[in-house]
């Protein structure tokens, strides 16, 4: 799943192909992906008709973030929620040019073919079309017929503060930690206190601050969350700057994937030696997710 620096890229290079555009038709292949967010969602030919009905006519005002999800701000007040999940896909067409601009999980066979099977939603644009394509169809866009609505359904109400921004200082940090219990990895990773990190970056961080993943958050000195703070603010800044990581099947809007990936010391790098001290990095698992470390670096 992309994190942070992905998405943020994404909605970066959404902005820039489709802020500004009038959506003249809307086509809803599956209404599963329209119906709700849950994993065993019920396919609704109502939800179904309130989303092309909602968001035909109008523009695309702005494309906002919230952790990992994207916030497409439409004319009249009206808001959807896109979530990308494993597998999903946004694919911009020009009209006026046959490159594509893509952002998410790769699908081949839109290279050569849109629409496609793998294709759900379409928004036919004044000047393109953009699609959203999903393998898998875990992700979701959900459609809000005003900011009021949105609010009411109060989807970011468990997130913690964004980490890139000014919310996020050492003393929240510290009070959000200090009576935390499971390990700290799990905890970077539940969006509850921090928003937007996931196994990647969470992986990288801990091994900045030299905290080990399984350690209890409450077991934290004052001067480790701080390296950690300083961790996270430092790996997510470099990240988003250079386009994120290119791990998996993860590619930015451009069709290129980021660079951070040339830059991880320990993601993905079980039994590579550590940068630090060259002993060999070990691999466990946390919360269903692989997780590698320094086990004499980390503490």
């Amino acid at each position: 799943m992309p994190e942070l620096p992905e998405v943020e890229n994404l909605r970066q290079g959404l902005a820039r192909a489709i802020i500004g555009q009038k959506i003249r038709r809307v086509e809803v292949r599956k209404p599963k992906l329209v119906s709700g967010k849950g994993t065993l969602r019920t396919a609704s030919e109502v939800k179904k008709a309130e989303f092309i009905k909602g968001a035909q006519g109008e523009r695309f005002v702005a494309v906002e973030r919230r952790a990992k999800n994207l916030v497409f701000k439409l004319s009249h007040g009206k808001i959807i929620l896109a979530h990308l999940k494993m597998s999903g896909q946004f694919v911009y067409k020009p009209l006026a040019s046959s490159k594509l601009v893509s952002g998410g999980h790769p699908i081949e066979l839109s290279e050569k073919e849109l629409p496609n099977k793998h294709t759900h939603v379409l928004f036919e644009l004044e000047r393109g079309t953009l699609y959203y394509n999903d393998t898998r169809m875990f992700g979701y866009l959900l459609y809000f017929p005003s900011v009021k609505a949105f609010e009411s359904e109060n989807h970011f109400i468990n997130y913690g503060v964004e980490p890139l921004s000014g919310e996020f200082t050492l003393r929240y940090f510290k009070e959000k930690l200090k009576n935390k219990s499971g390990k700290i990895k799990a905890v970077l990773m539940d969006q509850k206190i921090v928003a937007g990190l996931g196994n990647i970056y969470a992986d990288e961080s801990l091994f900045e601050a030299r905290i080990r993943p399984e350690r209890n958050p409450s077991s934290i000195s004052g001067v480790e969350v701080e390296r950690l703070q300083k961790a996270i603010i430092r790996i997510l800044k470099r990240a988003t700057k250079v386009g994120g990581s290119s791990v998996a099947t993860y590619r930015l809007l451009d069709e290129t994937r980021g660079n951070y990936a040339r830059e991880h010391k320990v993601y993905g790098k079980a039994g590579k030696m550590c940068v630090n001290c060259g002993k060999p990095l070990q691999k466990t698992i946390i919360q269903g997710r692989t997780t590698i470390f320094c086990s004499r670096c980390q503490k």
